[in-house]
């Protein structure tokens, strides 16, 4: 399948092998093998040497005659369930790239952020370090937006003076930075809200709501920056991010 982004970086002289490998054919010895029975061609040429170099920009590559374009980065959206550890490996619980088992490139993933085991919801997996790196520095102010059950009801609460001075955690001794809540329904049982932050401290949202005597019972991030959760992402499922997507976090931190 010929794969495509507009995103090219120069990358001359790499192997043949590690080339395929890196646009999602294969593990290197699944490539060497797709090599080996001459279904690749350099320039139009069969080849059967994994090791031969060839530069992305210049040569044309082919695997059983469909064109390969060089793409730099990989980019998806995750819908995450609850369960699954947001890193590349844990010892105890599945990780967030099992998830993605589709995928020949999945190896080279890594998650943007995290999200807790038993939180759901927007996880951007990528390949790209310097926008993870840039989208989860607190420099960028980037916002993450929940949809949240909590206990009891908060209907009572003001939650304005929070948009300007954010609020004072005791256990933790820390103050946030402002954070806005809206409320869409509350009774005495439980209430469900959105609220969105713009900093990734370890469980910021369950303790601002704890702080508050509203326990999170639920909590599923629905926005990251200008991405939103696709609702047409069923949970545990991911698809690639569209150029668009790309392109709006791209420049949501100053990257071209």
């Amino acid at each position: 399948m010929g794969l495509l982004c507009p995103f090219i970086k120069k990358e001359p002289n790499i192997r043949l092998d590690r080339f395929l490998a890196n646009q999602g054919f294969g593990s290197r010895s699944e490539v060497q093998k797709l090599i080996k029975k001459r279904f690749v061609k350099v320039n139009d040429k069969e080849v059967k040497d994994p090791s031969i170099h060839i530069d992305p920009l210049k040569d044309k590559i082919t695997v059983e005659d469909e064109d390969v374009e060089y793409q730099e980065n990989f980019y998806f959206m995750l819908n995450k369930p609850s369960g699954y550890i947001t890193a590349t490996y844990d010892e105890n619980y599945p990780t967030v790239i099992e998830l993605l088992t589709d995928e020949p490139i999945k190896d080279r993933l890594f998650p943007i952020g995290r999200l807790d085991l038993d939180t759901e919801g927007l996880l951007i997996l990528t390949t790209d370090g310097q926008l993870a790196h840039r989208l989860a520095h607190p420099k960028w102010n980037i916002e993450k937006e929940y949809y949240a059950i909590v206990e009891g009801d908060v209907s009572k609460i003001d939650f304005s003076p929070f948009e300007k001075e954010g609020i004072y955690l005791k256990k933790d001794k820390y103050k946030t930075k402002p954070f806005k809540v809206k409320v869409l329904s509350s009774s005495k049982e439980e209430s469900k809200i959105l609220i969105t932050v713009s900093e990734g401290k370890y469980h910021i949202v369950k303790k601002i709501m704890q702080s508050l005597g509203h326990p999170v019972k639920y909590l599923k991030r629905i926005r990251m920056g200008n991405l939103k959760l696709d609702k047409n992402l069923e949970i545990g499922n991911y698809r690639p991010l569209t150029e668009e997507e790309i392109k709006n976090l791209k420049n949501l931190v100053n990257l071209e």
